[in-house]
């Protein structure tokens, strides 16, 4: 069973995920609106608003930042999928969800700051791997932040799987460690030149 702040982090990954498929759903990336996610992301909220006694205070304030965030989200959400049902849509809810992702990524930096964050930053986004079929927390966070990276340039990925995104890491890393005789194997997402990159560096 999942610890408190396992749940947590998937809460915050599912929001940012969210995000990330709304975007899509309205620039016409995907015919249907992301329900399975906008699901989960109600069934934690939910289970901890009834278990709220269960909570540490910085675990509680972790969680009053996510849902915040998530109702800010929901509202917007709401307000396009109506432009958007209704012929109106107007091509500016990137500028707005970056908005409210870069505050919530803000608040959640000053709350706990020992937690990895594949926030809304220009910056590279770092993770070495060295038993990737072993470490799926880490491949699931490279493939967030991969996918956040690519998204917010403007690149299409609708072909990116979490699936064959593993497959590739794990077979990679390999690779790698076969040919380069190493051990850890070190991804780093960034983007030049407005083209999102993914590089695996050998780490020794």
């Amino acid at each position: 069973m999942p610890t408190i702040d396992e749940e947590l982090a998937q809460l915050e990954r599912d929001i940012r995920q969210l995000k990330i498929e709304y975007d899509q759903y309205f620039g016409g990336g995907r015919k249907r609106p992301p329900t399975e996610v906008e699901w989960r992301i109600d069934l934690i909220i939910k289970r901890y608003a009834e278990r709220g006694g269960e909570l540490k205070m910085a675990q509680r304030f972790r969680y009053n930042n996510l849902t915040q965030s998530y109702a800010k989200y929901k509202d917007v959400f709401r307000k396009k999928t109506q432009q958007k049902e209704e012929g109106r849509l107007q091509r500016h809810f990137g500028a707005a969800a970056k908005a409210i992702e870069s505050e919530r990524a803000k608040q959640h930096a000053e709350a706990s700051a020992d937690q990895p964050v594949a926030a809304a930053s220009s910056s590279a986004f770092r993770i070495v791997c060295s038993e990737p079929e072993r470490e799926s927390e880490k491949v699931e966070q490279l493939y967030q932040a991969f996918l956040q990276a690519k998204s917010k340039a403007g690149e299409d990925t609708g072909k990116l799987t979490q699936a064959g995104f593993r497959e590739f890491v794990r077979k990679k890393t390999k690779d790698l460690q076969q040919k380069q005789n190493c051990q850890d194997v070190e991804y780093v997402v960034e983007t030049v030149d407005g083209q999102v990159k993914l590089k695996a560096l050998v780490k020794g």
